[in-house]
């Protein structure tokens, strides 16, 4: 991968934003985050809950996460939705955490190689 010193490189001021974004909805101190954390607490008191929680999550996840790569050719979301399937999954499986980070790091990664070339071809 070639990468360019000019200004083409940085990123633009929407994935600036986007990140911001994403950054702030992640914070741990959000209403809805305290929220999910107590429904959490009260499945983790409870085995057979807990159990049956995370056969729920697992194959919800899945199904979701599947069909977003069935998705993938066709136009529309594929993508999303397969991250989508990878953040349910991540919230009970740290397999999936892992492979969801992985993934964003690749695909960050095509993205700047991506806007390098369009930019190598432009000048």
């Amino acid at each position: 991968m070639r990468s360019t010193t000019g200004p083409e490189s940085g990123p633009t001021p929407l994935e600036q934003t986007v990140r911001a974004e994403i950054a702030a909805a992640e914070r741990p101190d959000r209403p809805v985050r305290r929220w999910l954390r107590g429904i959490r607490r009260r499945i983790d008191r409870h085995p057979r809950l807990r159990f049956a929680y995370r056969i729920g999550v697992g194959v919800l996840g899945g199904v979701i996460a599947v069909a977003g790569l069935a998705l993938v050719p066709l136009p529309g979301p594929g993508w999303l939705v397969v991250f989508l399937g990878l953040a349910i999954l991540g919230t009970e499986f740290a397999w999936a955490r892992r492979l969801a980070a992985w993934v964003k790091r690749m695909l960050d990664r095509f993205w700047a190689w991506w806007k390098a070339r369009r930019a190598a071809r432009a000048a």
